[in-house]
This record gives structure tokens, sequence and C-alpha cells, in this order.
């Protein structure tokens, strides 16, 4: 989970039960943008030097395990050529997003890094309509296996917006930057949309 935050209180966070997140094998024999990649590097721990994962934040980069090329960089203004990549991958990156306009930039710079048929893969979180006030801080819980292989614990921790965060947010969002939705798995508080640049 992210560092704590001195700023938020103990009596603003809800913790949800932990779920398992399984992430099968990613097929991709070139680079994989992975948006948000610094922390646990998920993509990373599974893909290796494969993977070139970005982030925001330099210490998040600096603590995710080594293997990846690591870059800093906003994800809402990617820099790289358009048609760069095959496949993109966001895990539990999308929800630390907290504006839709910031939404918007990086579905729109996913989608013009991606070559034609490439895939945009999201792991990220549903969350109900927010009905306290007081507690408004989500913590995920997961137990996230890779393939046949190691099983990592983690946590992860935002704000949660009072209208909540549904799978048709992301769905209007994938659409209006033109992508086609291949697939979208729902499960508890777990998201899954592939997407794919037509």
């Amino acid at each position: 989970m992210e560092e704590h935050n001195p700023e938020i209180s103990e009596d603003r966070l809800f913790f949800f039960e932990q779920e398992e997140v399984i992430i099968e094998e990613i097929h991709e024999s070139d680079f994989i943008l992975d948006i948000g990649g610094g922390g646990e590097g998920i993509i990373g721990k599974l893909k290796g030097r494969q993977v070139i994962a970005i982030d925001s934040n330099k210490r998040e980069l600096e603590d995710a395990e080594p293997g990846p090329l690591k870059i800093v960089m906003d994800a809402a203004d990617l820099q790289f050529l358009d048609a760069s990549f095959n496949t993109v991958t966001s895990f539990y990156t999308l929800m630390y997003i907290k504006d839709i306009e910031t939404h918007r930039k990086v579905f729109f710079e996913v989608y013009r890094v991606l070559k034609e048929g490439g895939r945009f893969l999201i792991w990220d979180v549903i969350l109900p309509h927010r009905e306290t006030g007081d507690k408004d801080v989500a913590v995920l819980m997961l137990a996230v296996k890779l393939g046949e292989g190691e099983v990592v614990e983690t946590g992860y921790g935002a704000l949660w917006p009072e209208e909540g965060i549904t799978p048709s947010y992301y769905v209007k969002l994938a659409k209006n930057a033109g992508f086609e939705v291949i697939s979208k798995e729902e499960d508890g508080r777990k998201l899954f949309l592939e997407l794919r640049k037509q």
C-alpha cells in the first residue's frame, strides 16, 4: 500500500476483506508498458525485463524490485512515440487518479501509444456509493497470484469517491478514447478489462 499519510487519521480508513487476484500469463513477446509500475510492481514481477514501468512517484519506482526499466513519467502525458507498444497494463493504478479529466487523458494517451490491435489490460477496484461520510479512504487487501508462481500479499488505499467507482465509468472512458471492450470481468471488488485499439 502507498506509504501512510500522517494527515489521514485511522478513523477515516474503511478496510474491505482480502480478495484473491489471479494474473494469468500475459502473452507478449515485445515490451510491455506498465502504468503505475512502482511499489509492488506486480507486472514487473511477472514479466521482468520485458516491462517498462512508469510512475509519477520516483520513490515508488525505487521501491520496486529490479528487473523492469523504470522511468518517472506522468501517464496523462506519455513521452513515447505513437504506436510504440502492443500491450499496456495498469494494475490498481487508476483508482489513485482523482478526476475524470485526468482519467480521460490517460485513456487517450494509452490509445495513442498502442499499435493497431494493441491491448490495454486493466485490473482495478469496484467501489459502491459511499454512504458514510467519515470513512472516506478505501483500503483493499489483495492476495495476488502470479500465474503458477508466487503469491504477493499487498494492500492499496485511496480516497473513496462519494459516487463510488463503477465498471461502466471505465467502459465509457475506454469507448470515448476509441477502444473496443474485448472482455469485462467483475468479481466482488475486482474489475478486469481487456481493451483493444481498433
